[in-house]
């Protein structure tokens, strides 16, 4: 039986374009992680899920790291090296294969974020990696083109930032949508926290435990507002002793003062 190490050492008389990258097999104990680097929260559940594949002897995807003057710094691996940490402290003889990541840091943090092996990211875990990628002198554009994602996405994801403490506690709760967030700080700005407690405790009080976008953002019925400018637009104004007036009929009035009521009971309960 033949593995692809025979074909690399036969690549000189096989029609192939293999290449080999090395990996290296590491002890727990020779690893370290900086403090704050690591752009995901540790998920404990996930953590467990990679002790469990290491004591049960899964193949687990090698870790990227770098060599620094402190020792050897992992880049993208961390919830399989705390679960490698676990099933140590279980009994279990583990080493964990590694290999260099090249690159400078804007490069380590593009890796981390679209690194596949990872949970996905929380918004506010992208948004606070974008930012250091800022830190580093990348435009958003280019940002953009290293995570594959679309500028628009960084933009949104960078003002997360600057939605205000209020709101990024109730991103980090669930109880605000990302996109909501953002919209309230570009409808309300400063006061975006305020109005949001204060729309969320009137979403609770109705049975729900999150602030949708329309309850955040409430908005009047269009087709009343395009109706009532229908209405104005065609109308004759008069002028009598000096001050201008339009004219309704009885019917026409009707309807535009119900539309104004119904706007009056719709602004009251903003």
């Amino acid at each position: 039986m033949t593995n692809l190490a025979k074909i690399y050492d036969n690549k000189g008389r096989n029609d192939t374009n293999i290449t080999t990258r090395k990996t290296y097999l590491l002890g727990v104990d020779e690893l370290y992680v900086e403090t704050g680097y690591n752009i995901r929260e540790i998920d404990q559940a996930h953590v467990e899920e990679f002790r469990d594949a290491f004591m049960a002897g899964e193949h687990v995807p090698p870790l990227a790291v770098q060599v620094t003057e402190h020792g050897i710094k992992i880049i993208d691996g961390h919830h399989r090296y705390h679960g490698a940490k676990l099933a140590k402290e279980a009994g279990y003889e583990i080493r964990l294969e590694c290999k260099d990541f090249v690159g400078n840091e804007a490069d380590r943090i593009a890796f981390m974020v679209t690194s596949s092996q990872g949970r996905a990211l929380e918004p506010l875990e992208r948004a606070a990696a974008y930012q250091r990628m800022i830190n580093q002198g990348w435009e958003p554009a280019e940002i953009a083109k290293k995570v594959k994602r679309s500028v628009a996405d960084v933009d949104h994801h960078l003002a997360l930032l600057t939605v205000g403490d209020g709101l990024i506690e109730m991103l980090k709760t669930g109880e605000v949508a990302a996109t909501t967030a953002v919209a309230m700080v570009r409808e309300h700005g400063v006061q975006a926290s305020k109005i949001a407690r204060q729309q969320l405790d009137k979403a609770k009080a109705n049975g729900k435990r999150k602030l949708t976008r329309a309850e955040a953002i409430p908005k009047f019925k269009l087709t009343k507002a395009v109706r009532l400018l229908d209405i104005l637009v065609n109308q004759k104004i008069d002028c009598i002793e000096g001050n201008n007036y339009i004219l309704l009929d009885s019917e026409i009035c009707f309807e535009v003062m119900s539309i104004l009521s119904e706007y009056e009971n719709f602004s009251s309960k903003i």
